[in-house]
């Protein structure tokens, strides 16, 4: 399989060759380039020469060991992430190196597909701080993605822009309805001409009307002066029309007259002006529930909604995460004069995690409050775990505490002994129907924790004694 030019490179670092040619070939046939090493020398000397996304290393290794080369890697390259892989008897050293800001691990004999996730997920922390544009896609500016959701998306919208229809727009706030609509207004034959917005919702019915039409001199009190609306003023160009589900149903009306005669009428005035507009609406409203209680008219809707398009939300596009929030950084990082190299790993998964109700706008808030308050290089999680508002302390009862120790305790029990309940039990000082209990307390399955290799033909109460 040919492996792209462009695509992810892993420094793998083994001192046993056959694990090492093993491991390439897996990661090669899943698309990715490989650079090996048989030593924790070596791997920082091809540091220097080329940096990788990624490294993936045994703890195990002759002269300076993979917990030595993992701290050689964050003390050079803050972060790139460390993948370790470990036998039996490494495990503890694997998890304070987990403690201490690495990856993650896997033990041996490892399982392929939870290496190659393992691998996605530490490539998603890794990812650059902005996708590789393509000379055409200027009409795409601001819209920072690598999701196959979005991609569909942007190539309905290009499509779309093609022609004159109105298009309406759907997505939870803060999902980029309206940069979105100036991609649709860059990409289309009017974008030569005004792209101009209006929020809905944000002005008071009795100026809305003024806003969008325009009035005459004495319409009202404080009309001193004829005014072009925003229907003349993006006469030629596109109208955004945000928040339309929050219009007065008066105004919703007067909207529709102009839909059908193309052509304005200023408040105050019996004169009607021809316009020529291409409108984009959006809304985060259900409008088909508003049409059903009476609060949106169905006959402005079918005007509104010839081609429609729904913006995922940030949680439907976790993987664009990594990518908005380093373009984020490094805009913010010039804004206010900051020298920022990125986020630590750990603080990159928690922002990959994170439930993201605002989305799009809130990731934006909360970089720029991390971007303000860190005093490091690389962005803490502390900081962004506060600006998430996420307690960086979870206060349990005793009792919750107790029950959590116990069980992770025999979960490392169970890796440790690759699922063999006789020395998990010994380890643990305790007899084996003792064990047995605790076990079934916590639901844990002994046979779970074998590896596949060593897992074929195992007696069936998990004991897998030789």
């Amino acid at each position: 399989m040919a492996t792209s030019s462009s695509a992810p490179r892993i420094l793998v670092v083994d001192d046993d060759a056959d694990m090492l040619q093993l491991l390439a070939m897996r990661l090669q046939s899943a698309g990715y380039r490989v650079t090996t090493t048989g030593s924790a020398e070596a791997a920082l000397a091809q540091l220097e020469l080329e940096r990788p996304q990624l490294v993936i290393s045994d703890v195990r290794l002759p002269g300076r060991d993979g917990l030595a080369l993992f701290d050689e890697v964050r003390q050079r390259h803050p972060a790139l992430p460390v993948i370790l892989l470990t036998a039996h008897g490494t495990i503890p050293d694997a998890v304070e190196a987990t403690a201490r800001g690495v990856f993650g691990y896997l033990t041996k004999p490892y399982d392929s597909r939870e290496l190659l996730e393992k691998v996605t997920q530490a490539l998603a922390v890794a990812a650059p701080a902005s996708p590789v544009a393509h000379a055409d896609e200027g009409w795409r500016t601001g819209i920072i993605s690598r999701s196959s959701r979005m991609a569909d998306l942007l190539a309905e919208a290009r499509l779309v822009a093609r022609s004159d229809a109105s298009v309406l727009l759907r997505g939870d706030s803060g999902t980029g309805k309206e940069v979105l609509a100036r991609a649709i207004h860059r990409a289309s034959a009017r974008a030569a001409r005004p792209f101009i917005a209006v929020n809905c919702g944000a002005i008071p019915e009795a100026l809305l009307e003024s806003e969008l039409f325009g009035h005459v001199k004495g319409a009202f009190t404080d009309a001193t002066s004829n005014h072009k609306g925003l229907f003349q003023a993006a006469d030629g160009g596109t109208l955004l029309l945000d928040e339309i589900g929050d219009m007065p149903p008066a105004l919703q009306v007067k909207l529709l007259r102009v839909l059908q005669e193309r052509a304005v009428r200023p408040v105050g005035s019996s004169q009607t002006h021809p316009v020529d507009v291409r409108i984009i609406s959006a809304t985060h409203r259900d409008l088909d529930a508003a049409m059903a209680a009476g609060q949106f008219r169905e006959d402005l809707f079918y005007r509104l909604n010839v081609v429609a398009l729904t913006l995922p939300n940030l949680g439907e596009r976790r993987e664009d995460i990594p990518l908005l929030a380093n373009h984020f950084l490094d805009k913010l990082a010039a804004k206010y004069g900051r020298k920022l190299s990125g986020f630590a790993p750990e603080a990159m998964k928690a922002l990959i995690a994170a439930p993201w109700p605002g989305n799009v706008r809130q990731l934006y808030n909360v970089v720029e409050q991390v971007c303000a308050l860190t005093t490091t290089p690389l962005v803490p999680l502390a900081l962004v775990q506060r600006a998430l508002r996420t307690p960086s302390v979870q206060v349990l009862t005793y009792a919750e505490a107790k029950r959590r120790f116990e069980r992770d305790y025999l979960v490392g029990l169970l890796k440790l002994t690759d699922g063999n309940v006789a020395d998990a039990a010994r380890l643990a000082d305790r007899n084996r129907t003792e064990f047995y209990r605790l076990l079934q307390k916590h639901e844990l399955t002994p046979g779970h924790f074998q590896s596949r290799a060593r897992g074929e033909g195992l007696s069936p109460s998990g004991d897998n004694e030789a």
